[in-house]
């Protein structure tokens, strides 16, 4: 079957042709219908994160699927229904205390693979299986956007989290700024613009179709060369809520300063170094005396995904036409890594 994938010390994804695997009991045989490209994915490509699998030489990629059930062999699927996999597996030691707990978005990296990133073949292929538990079910009708389901988690796993680090006091948030109107960002922006005023922050010239999708949703974007994050304050109104979907390192301090008091943080992305000088004093002034709180967050747990299948029923559906801009066949894959907003490969039809 074909498969896309990246070879140790390759620079380029490239197609495979590879053996169709064979479920075991309790295994679930899965027809692959798309998977979604995303920034993780351009990060393995390059080298900056990841890993091949202990014994292979090349990683098939893909965190961000939907396909339609095969073979159930003992599970309780039944062929036909629509799943999106979850990323994170026992690492090859063996399973541990948090997927015990079935919160294997908690574990530290030592203590579990991802599937299509880290140690462990992804979902970019014809098919692939994967134990039951960790398929989730989407509806049918559905299944066009469920690849959507893995990155809308972790924004469910984001909020989830600011909301735990609020939860000894009454915590109503109104007010949101995301930063970043790259694919994570503006799916952040979908999910908090019905709930409170949204502020978006970028740095792309219009005309856009990132803006204007921010825009389309009721946020407000921000131009982060004319208003850096610690102004929003200022020009704008504090934020009881900070999302940071960039990864850029300086964002994590200046979270702070954009958060109005007893606000809260969320750290998605993941940066690389950067030497930066910080009046730590005044940082932990901030933190203490207004109430703030930072968070970080990665991937999603169980939880977290049937949220996401909630969530993609409940997002306008021009949302997802303008936000996937690219259906990409196998034959042409390499478009979909170069896609200007979001895209996927699309290996059978929905």
């Amino acid at each position: 079957m074909r498969a896309i994938g990246i070879e140790t010390g390759g620079d380029r994804p490239r197609l495979f042709d590879v053996a169709r695997p064979d479920p075991a009991p309790g295994e679930v045989l899965v027809r692959t219908l798309r998977v979604g490209v995303d920034g993780t994915d351009h990060e393995v490509i390059a080298g900056d994160h990841g890993s091949v699998p202990a014994d292979a030489e090349y990683l098939v990629l893909g965190h961000e699927a939907v396909g339609v059930v095969e073979d159930p062999t003992t599970t309780a699927f039944e062929r036909g229904d629509v799943v999106v996999p979850m990323v994170r597996r026992p690492p090859p030691s063996g399973t541990n205390a948090y997927f015990e707990r079935a919160e294997p978005d908690m574990a530290p990296p030592s203590d579990c693979v991802e599937r299509g990133i880290d140690g462990a073949h992804g979902f970019m292929s014809e098919y692939f299986t994967s134990p039951a538990p960790y398929l989730v079910p989407v509806p049918a009708a559905d299944a066009p956007w469920g690849f959507l389901a893995e990155p809308i988690s972790v924004v469910e796993k984001a909020l989830d989290l600011a909301r735990a680090s609020r939860s000894a006091f009454t915590w109503t948030p109104e007010t949101a700024l995301v930063l970043g109107n790259g694919p994570l960002g503006l799916l952040a922006v979908a999910v908090l613009a019905p709930e409170m005023d949204v502020y978006c922050l970028g740095r792309r010239d219009r005309p856009d179709p990132t803006i204007d999708i921010v825009e389309s949703l009721g946020a407000t974007y921000v131009d982060g060369r004319q208003t850096p994050v610690e102004s929003v304050p200022r020009v704008h109104e504090p934020a009881d809520l900070v999302v940071e979907a960039t990864g850029e390192p300086r964002h994590a301090v200046e979270s702070v300063d954009a958060l109005a008091s007893n606000g809260v943080a969320a750290l998605l992305g993941l940066p690389g170094p950067q030497d930066l000088t910080v009046d730590v004093g005044r940082f932990h002034e901030s933190l203490v005396m207004h109430n703030k709180a930072v968070v970080g967050s990665v991937n999603a747990g169980p939880t977290h995904f049937h949220a996401a299948v909630d969530r993609l029923g409940e997002l306008p559906a021009w949302f997802f036409d303008r936000f996937v801009s690219d259906f990409v066949p196998v034959d042409r894959f390499e478009a979909a890594f170069d896609a200007s907003i979001k895209a996927a490969v699309e290996f059978d039809t929905v």
